[in-house]
């Protein structure tokens, strides 16, 4: 007699908690790949902005085509104001407090801080950034200063204050930046300072940014030669310019340079210089400006000239010696180290002398 086997319980599977979270995870980032992937807005922001940077350009393309890359750089670009910058048109004058105000910003500018009529700091507070914007009254206070040994290393924005007597500094032009690593010791383009073309390397592919004698604001696609003959007084090599004369450089999209820290100086037709630093690359804290919003935060100001500097961890603002912004790097160190600032000093007794 054959015995009947007793039948077997059939077992199901029930996944642990921990697989099912796993499993929803995956997903949940699936999805929101698929959501990144497919959106524009992120597209135009991811591609240039990793695609501005020195050595992160392989992001780019970690999430898209060649072909989709040069789609979306082909639809964000800057035609810069190619004018003549009109010397006359800035008429340096009286910048003291006013019984009325055109607006808020205005304000801003002209009611000084106790005791400070040298410049003045507005913070800077946005939805995606924070920065900072310096005010300085009198652009004969305005210099260029560069490091010690000029084309052997760099400096930081901070020691560079130091050495000069600076008040108030940030940084300008661009410098060799090998494997993100550069020192600021060999800048890129021209460099003139006192009238004096001290500096020339090849790289800069910008505009010369910088003031006459008569501490005007000079922007100009000219040769360095061409431009000392015709009023350069100081200036580095950078861009694109953003205001010339008033009028807007066309930004369409984001103009090509993506969301990062920014550094931009610019001037009013009153004469007053300012200096604009936008913290960047920091989430939670400040993601950074594209060309089109530090644009308009200068035109709120009445900048009538502007440009703009090198940007990215190099983007730092110095007061009194210290740095003052948060940049996205090297803020443990004081700041990157760079190859030329523009500062603020106190002139105003060289000036009596005068």
């Amino acid at each position: 007699m054959f015995k009947r086997k007793p039948k077997q319980e059939k077992r199901h599977f029930r996944p642990s908690k921990v697989t099912i979270c796993i499993g929803l995870l995956d997903i949940f980032v699936i999805s929101c790949l698929g959501i990144i992937y497919c959106s524009k807005d992120f597209k135009t922001f991811w591609i240039p902005t990793a695609m501005t940077t020195m050595h992160h350009q392989y992001l780019a393309y970690t999430l898209y085509s060649e072909k989709e890359v040069n789609k979306v750089m082909s639809e964000n670009y800057i035609v810069e104001n190619q004018e003549a910058i009109d010397f006359d048109a800035i008429v340096i004058g009286d910048t003291s407090e006013k019984s009325h105000y055109s607006s808020e910003y205005e304000r801003q500018i002209f009611t000084r801080d106790e005791g400070n009529d040298l410049y003045k700091i507005i913070r800077i507070e946005e939805a995606k950034f924070k920065g900072y914007l310096t005010v300085i009254y009198d652009p004969a206070n305005v210099e260029l200063v560069v490091p010690e040994k000029l084309g052997k290393y760099g400096q930081s924005v901070a020691k560079m204050c130091q050495n000069n007597n600076g008040l108030v500094g940030i940084n300008g032009g661009g410098f060799e930046d090998l494997d993100g690593w550069g020192n600021g010791s060999t800048p890129y383009g021209a460099i003139i300072k006192d009238g004096e073309l001290i500096y020339q390397h090849p790289g800069g592919d910008g505009g010369l940014i910088g003031f006459t004698k008569e501490h005007k604001m000079y922007l100009t696609r000219e040769d360095p030669q061409t431009a000392i003959q015709n009023g350069m007084w100081d200036a580095v090599e950078f861009g694109p310019f953003l205001i010339v004369n008033g009028k807007v450089s066309q930004i369409y999209g984001d103009g090509g340079w993506g969301t990062a820290d920014r550094t931009v100086i610019a001037q009013r037709q009153d004469g007053i210089v300012l200096f604009l630093v936008i913290e960047g690359r920091q989430p939670g804290y400040s993601i950074g400006a594209t060309m089109k919003d530090v644009q308009n935060i200068l035109l709120r100001y009445k900048a009538y000239n502007a440009a703009n500097l090198d940007g990215g961890a190099s983007s730092t603002m110095a007061v009194n010696g210290k740095l003052y912004n948060r940049p996205s790097a090297g803020g443990e160190y004081g700041g990157r180290t760079v190859s030329n600032a523009w500062i603020v000093v106190d002139n105003r007794a060289k000036t009596q002398e005068n």
